[in-house]
């Protein structure tokens, strides 16, 4: 046994836990401070850690339980709510940003049929764009005051369906790389897939309701549910051709409506965020190589993330105008979908893994989500100064009314003791 790997975890746990600090205390996400922290102890530069098979199993099941905790927190309930405007907006926010990588790619590169090797990886390139990540979105609009009203409810609910939609069509770009089976065996296996997804998500979520009432909130149900995670996961690879991560994130989503689903999800992160995660994010720093940085990769990078930015406005402000919004909220939707994060990584991993994307391209992924970080909550906070969200008004009047009408009647809310 190779004892080395030991010093290289341990190398990289404390890296990558210092340099995410760091990193969010400079109001970026903390993702971005652990792949920094790959690049700085790998080959790049100082050389400390290698990319090796075990740190790619490591990073893998890292992607699978990041993914698993993805569908865990998938609200169904939210989605049904706000029905087809948030689905129109994410088909938007997945299509356009999608023709727009896969036009970038194929403008720098140049590509000679469209059904050959370099076609699939512009796919891919614009597979990696219609990532969605509304996490520094919801920090920015909560600390504002903003996340509850109308457009800070739409984006919340459009980016969990693009992740949704984002996914599938991973799945179907990844099937396009075995040249052994026809586009069409490809939609068949995925919708084969889902299907039997949905029967033995049924099955399985009557299992674990009735388990959860007899033995609530004990240890026995996370570890239950990180191995149906892992069965989906193996599954999908295994017998249906597709994506591992696509197993784990519908695993997720059949466990999100128990009722210990965020005891769940608060053990699955404790895996994350002391081992997995970090070794996950720093092995794409490892693996990011400088060496073969040159003219075209830097103007591939440059037009990556300008393309990926404007997309996600083009293609979900413009929809949100069409179903309704004034010009401004529009924009603000369309801005607030542009943030970049981890499943960006995790596609852009995945890709790499098959032979889809070179390790090159990670360069342009990484300043994506660093320059979406930290232009995006500046961009909204502009955009809510000029003009306020008139929902939260309309909000903010009702709950008044609603308190003075109590106050007048002699119905305030009051404590009622409770029999314990």
């Amino acid at each position: 046994m190779n004892y080395d790997l030991f010093l290289d975890l341990a190398i990289i746990l404390v890296s990558a836990k210092l340099c995410g600090i760091i990193a969010r205390r400079l109001h970026a996400p903390q993702v971005v401070g652990e792949i920094i922290a790959g690049l700085l102890i790998g080959p790049s530069i100082l050389g400390l850690v290698e990319s090796s098979s075990f740190l790619i199993s490591m990073a893998e099941i890292g992607v699978v339980i990041l993914m698993f905790s993805a569908g865990l927190e998938t609200d169904l309930k939210q989605l049904a709510k706000t029905g087809v405007v948030s689905t129109l907006l994410a088909f938007a926010g997945v299509l356009v940003p999608l023709a727009g990588g896969t036009a970038t790619y194929m403008l720098i590169y140049g590509v000679h049929s469209f059904s050959g090797e370099q076609f699939h990886q512009a796919i891919f390139i614009g597979c990696i764009m219609t990532a969605t990540s509304v996490g520094i979105t919801v920090q920015a609009l909560r600390e504002m005051g903003y996340l509850r009203g109308k457009v800070g409810t739409t984006i919340l609910s459009a980016a969990i369906i693009d992740d949704v939609i984002g996914i599938i069509v991973l799945t179907f770009v990844l099937g396009l790389k075995d040249k052994t089976i026809s586009p069409l065996e490809t939609i068949k296996n995925t919708l084969l897939f889902f299907a039997c997804a949905f029967l033995f998500g049924y099955f399985v979520f009557q299992l674990m309701k009735r388990y959860d009432k007899l033995h609530p909130h004990t240890r026995r149900i996370p570890i239950v549910g990180l191995a149906i995670c892992f069965f989906m996961a193996y599954t999908a690879e295994a017998h249906f051709g597709i994506a591992d991560i696509t197993g784990a994130f519908v695993a997720g989503i059949i466990l999100c409506n128990l009722r210990d689903s965020k005891y769940i999800a608060e053990k699955m992160d404790i895996n994350s965020y002391m081992l997995f995660g970090p070794v996950f994010f720093a092995s794409i720093g490892i693996k990011t190589s400088l060496e073969t940085m040159n003219k075209t990769l830097l103007i591939f990078s440059f037009c990556f993330v300008i393309v990926a930015l404007i997309t996600k406005i083009i293609g979900c402000g413009l929809c949100a105008k069409i179903c309704g919004f004034n010009s401004a909220d529009s924009l603000k939707i369309g801005v607030g979908m542009m943030t970049r994060g981890e499943v960006a990584l995790i596609i852009s991993q995945k890709g790499l893994s098959v032979g889809l994307m070179k390790a090159d391209y990670f360069t342009a992924v990484i300043l994506l989500i660093i320059v979406s970080s930290i232009i995006t909550p500046m961009i909204l906070k502009i955009l809510y100064t000029r003009n306020p969200d008139a929902s939260i008004a309309a909000m903010d009047a009702a709950e008044t009314a609603v308190g003075s009408a109590n106050a007048a009647t002699g119905t305030a809310d009051t404590e009622t003791p409770s029999a314990e």
